[in-house]
């Protein structure tokens, strides 16, 4: 007669839990895939909208892109980056847009890096930031809008510590100061972005970003 060895209890139940823990991790790295292949479609479809599409196309390509940004953003709850993304875009589309339905966008568009920091707030190499800095200095002053310069300096500095050879932080940082005519530490800044390193995959948005580097070194130049 075969003898029935019994399985120890304890045994079942790590392997039960081990398999609970293989099975969450595998969806975890499903979900993580989609929500990246999602923000890659997203960041695609910006720099075409935003570099590449002529003018006059420029906002109804945003106010299209921005719909499916807040899918994204609406179908990961308590992920950081669509959060970005869907902000950044619509702050794009405000820009197009103009007029007073503009103010709503680029309110919303802080409240959404507002959420994202709470969840992430080095996400993307401190977009956040780079982002929230951008908004405060070229928004309108209280009381139309919420613009600052003190905390739009804040911001980009902080984008700066976190990213500090990035090519976004340092445009964004040296076009700020070059409004506020500090014409010497925006170049500095500026030749910074211009020789920042490529982002693999973000080729489009590359070319579009040395562009309004270029751009902002010419009035640079202009001051001596």
């Amino acid at each position: 007669m075969m003898k029935i060895v019994p399985y120890p209890i304890s045994s079942l139940v790590s392997r039960a839990a081990a398999l609970c823990v293989a099975l969450v991790l595998g969806q975890s790295v499903a979900l993580a895939d989609v929500v990246g292949d999602n923000i890659v479609e997203l960041q695609h479809g910006w720099a075409k909208a935003y570099y590449q599409t002529p003018d006059k196309q420029k906002e109804a390509a945003l106010m299209e892109l921005s719909t499916k940004a807040h899918q994204v953003s609406a179908a990961n709850p308590g992920r950081a980056e669509p959060l970005v993304w869907e902000s950044i875009i619509l702050s794009s589309y405000a820009k197009f847009a103009g007029g007073l339905s503009a103010l709503d966008k680029v309110k919303e568009a802080r409240n959404l890096l507002e959420r994202a920091e709470k969840i992430q707030p080095d996400v993307l190499d401190g977009s956040i930031y780079t982002s929230l800095g951008s908004l405060y200095y070229k928004v309108p002053r209280w009381p139309i809008a919420y613009g600052d310069k003190k905390k739009a300096r804040e911001y980009l500095e902080k984008a700066i510590k976190l990213n500090p050879d990035g090519i976004d932080p340092n445009y964004f940082y040296g076009d700020f100061l070059l409004e506020q005519g500090e014409y010497a530490k925006a170049r500095e800044y500026l030749e910074k972005a211009m020789s920042a390193p490529a982002r693999p995959g973000r080729e489009d948005a590359d070319q579009g970003r040395h562009s309004d580097v270029q751009q902002a070194l010419d009035k640079v130049k202009q001051h001596g």
